[in-house]
């Protein structure tokens, strides 16, 4: 008869190995077979964005899905302004057409939020002292809350988690996760009729009292004194970790309910860091959507892959995955084609396309077939 007491050491250590790479599968779309074999990358995934109005009929949803799902789109990313109850009447309306649903929320800028509205000390306010509340930069919309104080966040954590609570969806899908525009898009700028060759008081955010006071007790300075606020590496840092706080506490929320933390973001994030104080690179999150809307940059097609690649390279060692965002309108099939092909050559597990709703007949030609081997 042959012992096997010896072979339970090897036996323990092949169940931990096994649990590791279910676990690395669970978290990141990859397996690993084998400390030298191959990664197996999941497939190229198709989503795009849309907003539903709940005064829409199911069989108009049903209609708008079942064109996605016929052209070969695997997700759905979905603006309900925050309503849980929306979010699962169109649920099983996306799942009858094999469409992933995740919940797209407007996080730090709340624009209609009937709460907030009633607290207009939640509300972030600008170096030259205007609050979004009644002052909101560049457009009406504009109505960023305030990151640092715990009542307003408080609220937008609140709103996660009743979103992440949803039956059969995939993942909370953070957007505006960030401060308001320091600078807008260069492609922006005639549009405002603006110049912004430095960070103008207007513009920089938030300069309320709870932000200003807890970054002088932490640092024994105050950022109203400074000359020169943009300068001051501390200060940016302060709001930078601000964002990345409410990150990481969504990143709680949706795993507790068994789904995974998604976010739309600037480009890349040296850009993202510079124009919104948003480092999405050192984030918490299961996977990233930059939107690399080329023409808001005054940029050619190949930008796309440049800045794919960049963000992909700065995602190194994370357990994040990257789907470039496509801004399709007035886009030529030839530019979709080939801004699909930059996002697959540079490294991105996916790309997403703004919106839904704009796609043309010529371009989903075009996308259908880019999902061939």
């Amino acid at each position: 008869m042959i012992k096997t007491t010896k072979f339970l050491p090897f036996l323990a250590l092949f169940i931990f190995t096994l649990n590791i790479s279910c676990e690395t599968k669970k978290e990141t779309g990859f397996t690993t077979t084998s400390e030298n074999a191959e990664v197996e990358k999941e497939p190229f995934k198709f989503w795009t964005w849309i907003t539903a109005e709940k005064t829409r009929t199911d069989a108009s949803f049903d209609e708008e899905f079942k064109k996605y799902g016929d052209n070969g789109l695997d997700a759905i990313l979905i603006n309900t302004y925050g309503d849980p109850e929306l979010l699962a009447r169109l649920v099983p309306i996306a799942k009858k057409h094999n469409l992933e649903v995740h919940a797209w929320m407007f996080t730090m800028n709340r624009p209609g939020d009937k709460v907030a509205e009633q607290h207009p000390e939640w509300y972030a306010v600008s170096r030259d002292g205007k609050s979004c509340f009644d002052e909101p930069p560049y457009v009406g919309y504009y109505k960023w809350l305030c990151p640092t104080r715990k009542e307003s966040r408080e609220h937008i954590l609140g709103l996660i988690e009743g979103l992440a609570k949803v039956e059969g969806v995939a993942s909370f899908h953070l957007d505006y996760i960030r401060y308001s525009d320091i600078f807008l898009p260069i492609g922006l700028l005639p549009k405002y009729d603006l110049k912004q060759e430095t960070e103008l008081p207007e513009y920089d955010f938030c300069y309320c009292d709870v932000c200003t006071a807890e970054f002088e007790k932490e640092h024994h300075k105050n950022p109203n004194d400074f000359t020169n606020p943009a300068i001051d590496m501390e200060w940016k840092n302060f709001r930078l970790n601000k964002v990345k706080a409410i990150v990481d506490e969504a990143y709680k929320i949706t795993h507790e309910n068994g789904k995974i933390l998604t976010a739309a973001v600037f480009p890349y994030p040296e850009m993202a860091d510079h124009m919104v104080r948003q480092r999405w690179d050192k984030w918490k999150v299961d996977a990233v959507l930059p939107m690399i809307y080329n023409v808001f940059y005054n940029e050619e097609i190949d930008w796309i892959g440049y800045a794919t690649k960049q963000g992909v390279e700065d995602l190194k060692g994370r357990n994040t995955e990257l789907h470039t965002g496509i801004y399709v309108p007035e886009m030529t099939v030839n530019q979709l084609k080939e801004a699909i092909n930059q996002a697959k050559s540079n490294g991105a597990n996916g790309v997403s396309f703004f919106d839904g709703p704009a796609i043309t007949e010529e371009q989903w030609q075009v996308i259908k077939a880019s999902q061939k081997p």
